[in-house]
This record gives C-alpha cells, structure tokens and sequence, in this order.
C-alpha cells in the first residue's frame, strides 16, 4: 500500500489509527535504514565507494549507530554462513512480523 492509502485507511480509527500509522511508518523507516545499511557495507566491501569519503564515511556511521544497536543482539545468536551476516534478514523479517501483529492486535477485523 502507499503512503496515501495507508493515510486514508487509518484516518477512520482515531488516535488508536495514528499511532498504528506512526508505528508502521518508523518500521518502514528503519527497515530502509537496513536495507541502505546492508548494500553500503557490500558497496564499500567490494571498492565500488570508498569509505574515506567524507560524505560516504558519515552516512556509514549514522546507519551504523542506528542499525547496530537492535543487529547486535541477532549477531550473538545468529553464526555467519560462510562469511555472509544474515541478521539484517533476520530483523527485517522480524519487523514486518511485529508490523502484522499490531495490526491484527489493534485492528482485528480490518488487518492487512
């Protein structure tokens, strides 16, 4: 669903349909932050952008602060195949899992 649809749909629920919309807005949000996390790692892994870039070297540390604090925990438990981190999968899955069940929680007859 788009940003316009999504508004649309909760504007019938009140305060409950806000904060259900903030939620999933700050869930889709982060799950972009991963996503733009994950490919910056590989970009810089295989030379495509170079980390001594000032520009690349900032955005790189703020999704890096912002990422690892909630990647750390999957890190510990989760071993890497063969050298590939499959947690940022594993969370982002998470994610959308917690997005379904806020839905099915606060909105029942109308999840998504």
């Amino acid at each position: 669903m788009g940003y316009g649809c999504l508004r649309r749909y909760f504007m019938g629920y009140g305060v409950m349909g806000a904060i259900l919309w903030l939620l999933t807005t700050l869930i889709k949000l982060f799950v972009w932050a991963l996503v733009i996390s994950f490919a910056l790692t590989w970009l810089v892994q295989f030379n495509i952008i170079n980390a001594r870039n000032p520009i690349v070297n900032q955005v790189g540390n703020f999704l890096f602060r912002l990422t690892e604090p909630a990647l750390r925990p999957f890190r510990r438990i989760i071993p890497n195949l063969s050298g590939v981190d499959i947690s940022p999968v594993i969370l982002i899955l998470l994610l959308f899992f917690v997005q379904r069940l806020l839905f099915d929680i606060f909105m029942p007859a109308h999840g998504m």
